[in-house]
């Protein structure tokens, strides 16, 4: 198991956020986390990479205490995606994503012939090795955050947490930035919005409401009509087409 969790609990500025949650989180699958919004999805990605280092319960990340781990040594074991983010200074392509050599590195350290193979590897893979003069802030959005992939691959680390990466992306880019994350044969754990990409991309669910685990399963036979309405409160048609699951909404 990547993670073991047990009994987690959370509270932010006085509000319990989290409430005794307890999961395991396998290697080498794609995990989903879905919830309606304020269920506490992105506060256990936080938890998980050290983001929030206050709580209750245990947290258990490769057979070792979460809190005997370096936040850098997490780094090295963990990249994290979030939504979108803005880079107001003139980074280079290049530039963003050497920033993922930074956990392997003393801060005297200077970027290697190895960190700068690595980075072009990493923009490669991601299919943006020929942008890597161009400036970040110029990009379009799906660009940008496939190079924030890349800068996540240079850490060569071997689980990506991923909050609600494609929530700015229009539905191509959506779709490619998903595929392409489901190639890498990495562990995968993803906050995801939409319960169709959710469905069709991830191998496990764990479905949250009020701070807790209320389902879990493959998307199959978490994602129903009838869980549906009772965590999300819409009606909605589940079919398969062409083996895919397509959900779709009632209009009130």
């Amino acid at each position: 198991m990547k993670y073991e969790i047990k009994h987690l609990g959370v509270t932010l500025n006085k509000k319990e956020i989290l409430k005794d949650i307890s999961l395991s989180l396998p290697k080498n699958q794609f995990i989903g986390i879905i919830g309606p919004n304020g269920s506490g999805k992105s506060t256990l990605l936080k938890t998980l990479y050290k983001g929030i280092k206050e709580y209750s319960g245990n947290i258990v990340f490769l057979d070792k205490d979460l809190a005997s781990w370096k936040t850098k040594d997490i780094a090295k074991e963990n990249a994290v995606v979030a939504q979108l983010n803005e880079v107001n200074f003139n980074f280079t392509v290049l530039d963003i994503v050497l920033m993922g050599r930074e956990p392997h590195k003393e801060w005297w350290q200077m970027n290697t012939t190895e960190d700068l193979a690595l980075a072009l590897d990493s923009l490669d893979k991601v299919g943006m090795v020929h942008f890597k003069d161009e400036y970040f802030s110029f990009l379009s959005g799906g660009e940008k955050q496939r190079v924030i992939l890349a800068r996540a691959l240079a850490q060569k680390a071997n689980c990506l947490i991923l909050d609600e990466p494609t929530n700015h992306l229009d539905v191509k880019n959506q779709l490619e930035f998903l595929s392409l994350v489901r190639d890498l044969n990495l562990t995968i754990i993803s906050v995801i919005h939409d319960l169709n990409l959710a469905a069709n991309y991830c191998d496990i669910l764990y479905v949250m409401k009020d701070g807790q685990i209320v389902l879990s399963g493959t998307p199959t036979t978490v994602l129903t009509t009838t869980n549906i309405k009772e965590i999300f409160e819409v009606d909605s048609y589940v079919k398969k087409i062409d083996n895919q699951i397509q959900i779709s909404y009632k209009i009130i």
